[in-house]
């Protein structure tokens, strides 16, 4: 017959294993909170983020290096660039047509150079269909006219474009005239590689 000592002996053993078999199915600690992971612009937020999932080491690890990464650079370079009005020719910021506002953007935030002319970019790099637009993709438009008009998709519907009436500036897709006239779409370099441009770019200037 089992004493009281060893009746507790055997209850203890059940309770350590009963105990570590509910931190086997528990799936570990929690993930450590990422608040500078959470507080980047245009990303959702949602449940907490661990460092595994932190766009930006995703990013830096060539991981499927989020849209939102590319979206912050040039909601940048509008901020730059609001204000400009358009030149036709002009290149600068007293003056700068559709195609060098893109020419610059693009040199500029990820090093990537593009052709001047609105019918020399829109060869470049892949077509794109419209629902599968990215931030970085390029979309251009046919006017009434031989005019072509070319500007930059940064997400949510909005591309950053020059445009002839208020300059440099966003605008929707959706826009009745802008959904009239659209013509087709291009993605100049995948998103992987956009991405690791921008991050080359800025640990080169410092910023990262």
């Amino acid at each position: 017959m089992r004493g009281p000592r060893s009746s507790r002996h055997l209850l203890a053993v059940l309770s350590l294993a009963l105990l570590a078999g509910c931190a086997a199915s528990g799936g570990g600690p929690e993930p450590v909170e990422d608040y500078f992971a959470r507080d980047l612009p245009g990303l959702d937020r949602g449940p907490r983020m661990s460092p595994v999932d932190n766009p930006i080491l995703a990013a830096r690890g060539l991981r499927n290096p989020p849209p939102a990464l590319i979206r912050r650079a040039l909601l940048a370079q509008h901020q730059r660039w609001l204000g400009t009005p358009y030149r036709l020719g002009g290149t600068t910021r007293r003056g700068i047509d559709c195609s060098a506002l893109v020419q610059h953007v693009f040199a500029d935030t990820f090093r990537l150079e593009l052709p001047r002319t609105t019918l020399q970019q829109v060869h470049e790099g892949e077509p794109v269909a419209r629902k599968a637009l990215r931030p970085g993709d390029l979309v251009f438009f046919r006017p009434p006219g031989v005019s072509r008009h070319v500007g930059i998709y940064v997400g949510e519907g909005r591309f950053l474009h020059a445009s002839t009436s208020r300059g440099v500036k966003l605008s929707s897709l959706e826009n009745r005239y802008w959904r009239r006239h659209f013509w087709q779409a291009r993605r100049p370099l995948d998103t992987v590689r956009l991405a690791r441009r921008l991050e080359s770019h800025a640990l080169l200037s410092g910023e990262g």
